[in-house]
């Protein structure tokens, strides 16, 4: 477990819905979680619960709906939802609320002076809320369409303050050396100018043949984020690749070879490689072994590991196997219908399951032990079953310091009961 509480990643109430005809999927629903610097956060989940749709929003493949998403403390996502539901909302409440006033005018038409009064107040209350959201909206899509330009700007701008003035000295003491740091100059203001901050989280993708264009080589596929950065030095290049390739665990002759030369698990060293050379500060790995065979998951998982390790990577891990996912993470997120249900370390989300969507997980798990499986009751959840939000509607809570479970109030205090904890606390 690490110690580091360095906030790398933060997401914020994430929305990402889809189109169904005059229906809405909604894919990622109001997620909410952070990934500590040098954490592994783990998400799992069945097949379609939104945890693959999450990764893509946050590297901003997808355009979210909704919510907020921050890097390094920057908004690199921000959706409009939330903006659009709380202009809905005041417009609603100051229509009833007229509307009331209206009816008062009516049966006592000797107060008009007072009720008019009373409407205009409330009218230009409702005009500076929704002038308020709707900047709070512009800002939103200013910074998720603009933030990499900023980014570059900033970039450049530094660049210019730190060797503008060393070039300028140079020229005229040392013109030798001026013609050497003025090369280094130019090459380093145009891969500034191309610069996005998005490029500094990478994601590694479920499957190993789509993923990889058939018709480039490996040092193509490898270096091509290199090249749209505006890395023009071949020898670089070609150096770059073949020290990721042999970082892992592949072989410099690989680089002329083409996709489908290679196996299942060489294929995904290359998709790992194609994310890890862009020296990124986090890796959403994407379900990175479920494609792969049992002998060969432990390899690329080592491999991940040892990665994590020695470039000080943060890794939000996508993936079905719990036992992989208990192995690799610090903290767990459990996903089912686009909702998180419960986050915790891993050592706690295995000792002590409080959602019974969770607790259904964990009891599918195979063990190698007959003795064991001959005995083990799969559990099945059903949420009509489980759970009433008739009257009480539930959130994600804190029932324990770093335990944070989906549920009502009745929910949270049969949880800390089974946790030996005071209702009071």
């Amino acid at each position: 477990m690490i110690d580091n509480e360095e906030i790398l990643l933060k997401v914020e109430n994430l929305c990402q819905y889809f189109k169904m005809g005059r229906q809405q999927l909604k894919a990622v629903d109001h997620v909410s979680f952070d990934i500590k610097k040098g954490e592994v956060f783990g998400l799992v989940g069945e097949s379609g619960c939104g945890k693959t749709t999450t990764g893509r929003s946050i590297i901003k493949l997808y355009n979210i709906t909704g919510g907020n998403v921050y890097f390094k403390g920057r908004r690199i996502c921000a959706g409009t939802l939330q903006y659009k539901e709380e202009i809905a909302k005041v417009k609603k409440e100051c229509s009833e609320q007229i509307a009331e006033l209206k009816k008062q005018l009516v049966e006592d038409p000797t107060k008009a002076e007072v009720i008019n009064a009373k409407i205009a107040e409330i009218t230009a209350q409702k005009n500076a809320k929704i002038a308020e959201q709707r900047k709070l909206m512009a800002e939103a899509i200013h910074d998720h369409k603009h933030g990499d330009e900023l980014y570059a700007e900033e970039l450049v701008q530094d660049i210019k303050n730190t060797q503008e003035p060393i070039l300028a000295e140079l020229k005229e003491t040392n013109p030798e050396a001026y013609d050497i740091e003025n090369k280094k100059y130019r090459h380093d203001l145009r891969v500034a100018k191309r610069s996005r901050f998005i490029t500094r989280i990478q994601m590694i993708f479920q499957d190993p043949i789509a993923s990889l264009d058939p018709r480039m080589t490996v040092r193509e596929i490898i270096s091509e984020g290199l090249v749209i950065n505006g890395i023009k030095d071949k020898e670089y290049i070609d150096n770059k690749v073949y020290e990721i390739l042999e970082t892992v665990g592949l072989v410099r002759e690989h680089a002329d070879r083409y996709p489908h030369e290679f196996s299942g698990g060489q294929r995904q060293r290359i998709g790992i490689a194609r994310a890890v050379v862009m020296e990124p500060e986090m890796i959403i790995a994407d379900e990175p072994v479920s494609a792969l065979d049992v002998s060969i998951q432990a390899q690329v998982i080592n491999l991940l590991n040892d990665l994590r390790r020695k470039l000080g990577l943060t890794i939000l891990f996508i993936a079905h196997d719990l036992s992989v996912v208990k192995y690799f993470s610090d903290r767990i997120g459990v996903m089912y219908f686009g909702k998180l249900v419960e986050l915790t370390t891993s050592e706690e989300l295995f000792a002590h399951p409080l959602h019974p969507y969770t607790k259904s997980l964990l009891s599918a798990i195979p063990l190698p032990d007959p003795h064991y499986e001959k005995g083990r009751v799969r559990k099945t959840y059903n949420p009509i079953a489980e759970h009433d939000y008739s009257v009480n509607q539930p959130s994600l809570r804190e029932v324990k310091e770093g335990h944070f479970v989906y549920c009502n109030d009745e929910e949270e205090i049969k949880y800390k009961k089974e946790l030996g904890l005071e209702v009071g606390e």
